[in-house]
């Protein structure tokens, strides 16, 4: 049975912060990792403002806040702060070389008995822990953003990771608040994030065919299924409805939804022109005259307000 007492978090960029003050609010010491000062001092005041955030939305006690506060540090010094953590999680960026060498790494700084993990979002945790000496220690923790906020991790199980180690790190991220859910198989995209791309694959596919406005799709996700899904699962509903009727409505539908094997022609169109989103300023929507921060957050301040309204029901 492994005891996690320290954590450490690679990245001090989007991801990193929240998982560090994840981790500082089960009780964990957890130490943020950057390579340079400049990037540990901003990843420190990054978590620290997060708990304040949290305490602020009643997520968490004020003291609780101040307390996991304490508990976070941030260093430059890679072997530093990985020869005594009891568990580790990189948020470094996608790439496979990148992330193969970083794991090979960790692979000889780490104690014997570290769990090394990977927040990727879709890589193969397997091809990841390729050159590492103990693949049945390593795992995906993909953590969803904010981190700070979202209750999901999705622990992704590699063709040599231990199973049993697993619910040990599970039984870990439900202490620190979190709800992990297990991933039996590795596969591309992990589980939330199939589903997620399934979504976006058709609702490109809608706007291509001039069937409805990018607009009109969101407005539709997001007052129809999408306001229904926190309190109804995918297949709660199904058998709500009847099987029959899925399957009918599936098999009458199915032939006329978009299943080409790559990004739907307007998608990759429009990245040709350079129509990126916020980044550029145009995407579906024009964000010359949207506020992506204020999108950001109405995001987050609806998100405070459901998780709090499901503490104070007991819902976790």
């Amino acid at each position: 049975m492994s005891e996690f007492l320290k954590a450490a978090a690679i990245g001090t960029g989007m991801m990193g912060p929240g998982i560090a003050v994840t981790f500082a609010l089960g009780g964990l010491e957890a130490v943020l990792v950057s390579r340079t000062e400049e990037g540990a001092a901003g990843g420190l005041a990054k978590a620290k403002a997060q708990l304040e955030d949290l305490a602020a939305h009643g997520l968490v006690e004020g003291e609780q806040a101040r307390q996991a506060a304490g508990r976070i540090t941030s260093c430059i010094w890679l072997e530093a702060a990985c020869e005594q953590a009891d568990i580790v999680v990189e948020s470094v960026p996608e790439q496979m070389e990148l992330k193969q060498a970083l794991f090979e790494r960790l692979d000889r700084l780490a104690k014997p008995a570290a769990v090394l993990a990977t927040n990727t979002s879709g890589l193969s945790v397997t091809r990841i822990a390729e050159r590492c000496m103990r693949p049945e220690r390593v795992m995906t923790a993909h953590f969803w953003n904010p981190p700070h906020v979202m209750p999901l991790v999705e622990l992704v199980k590699g063709e040599k990771t231990s199973r049993a180690l697993m619910e040990e790190v599970k039984a870990l991220l439900a202490r620190c608040g979190k709800i992990p859910v297990i991933v039996e198989k590795d596969r591309r995209g992990q589980l939330g994030n199939r589903l997620q791309m399934a979504l976006w694959r058709e609702a490109v596919h809608i706007v291509e065919e001039g069937i409805a406005t990018a607009e009109e799709v969101d407005l539709a996700a997001r007052m129809g299924f999408g306001l229904r899904l926190p309190a109804l699962g995918i297949f709660e509903h199904a058998d709500a409805v009847g099987l029959d009727m899925v399957a009918g409505i599936m098999e009458y539908v199915s032939a006329d939804l978009y299943s080409a094997p790559e990004a739907p022609p307007l998608l990759r169109r429009m990245v040709q022109e350079g129509k990126l989103g916020v980044k550029t300023g145009a995407g579906f929507l024009d964000w010359k005259q949207r506020s992506a921060g204020e999108v950001r957050q109405r995001r987050d301040n609806f998100l405070y307000q459901t998780l709090a309204a499901r503490r104070r029901e007991g819902a976790g």
